[in-house]
């Protein structure tokens, strides 16, 4: 099973930008899928100027200046487990990578890493139009968090195992959904839902 999952916020500006995605399709994600335990790959473009259902937006971004503020592209490799992503750790694969390839990298601005494990998952109702064993869904969410200080921690997993889980399991267009907790970075709390569009 894929229970681990290296996520990667970036943005790109508007020079090199066309390169840049034709070297991840092309080079980077190939690259990395020969690694021992890596299953799959998915790269996203966030969609802009998203209106929460009801209009008013309950979560907020964190305006701590060490957390960096990637958000318009998502690439997710998903592996066995996290062990995958430490035979190096991505700072050390990335620095033995080609000149070239790290000088495709260093394109990216605001990029933030987090390693995260899975927690939980269910299938929802249109589980079986998945193209693959493993591959994501084309339309995706994200969200990742943590508890305020004094937060209750049991509250959240009461929420997630006994209401938010199952109503994925049971929501139209909903392919998955999958829980983690971080490895490694900022976050302790992801999610990961997948849809039809």
């Amino acid at each position: 099973m894929d229970r681990g999952l290296w996520y990667t916020w970036y943005d790109l500006p508007a020079e090199g930008r066309d390169a840049h995605l034709e070297w991840v399709h092309g080079t980077y994600i190939p690259q990395l899928l020969k690694r021992p335990g890596f299953l799959w790959a998915g790269h996203y473009a966030a969609e802009k100027n998203v209106v929460p259902t009801g209009g008013k937006q309950l979560l907020h971004r964190t305006n701590d200046p060490a957390v960096a503020a990637g958000k318009d592209y998502i690439l997710l490799f998903g592996a066995e487990d996290t062990h995958a992503f430490a035979r190096p750790i991505p700072r050390k694969l990335h620095a033995e990578l080609p000149a070239e390839d790290r000088k495709m990298l260093a394109m990216r601005i605001g990029e933030r890493v987090n390693i995260v494990t899975e927690q939980a998952r269910i299938d929802g109702p249109e589980a079986k139009r998945r193209e693959g064993q493993y591959t994501p869904s084309p339309c995706i969410q994200t969200g990742n968090f943590n508890i305020s200080p004094g937060g209750d921690e049991d509250e959240l997993l009461d929420w997630y195992t006994n209401w938010r889980i199952p109503t994925m399991g049971k929501l139209p267009g909903c392919v998955g959904f999958r829980k983690f907790v971080s490895v490694s970075c900022f976050s302790k709390h992801f999610a990961l839902y997948e849809f039809v569009s």
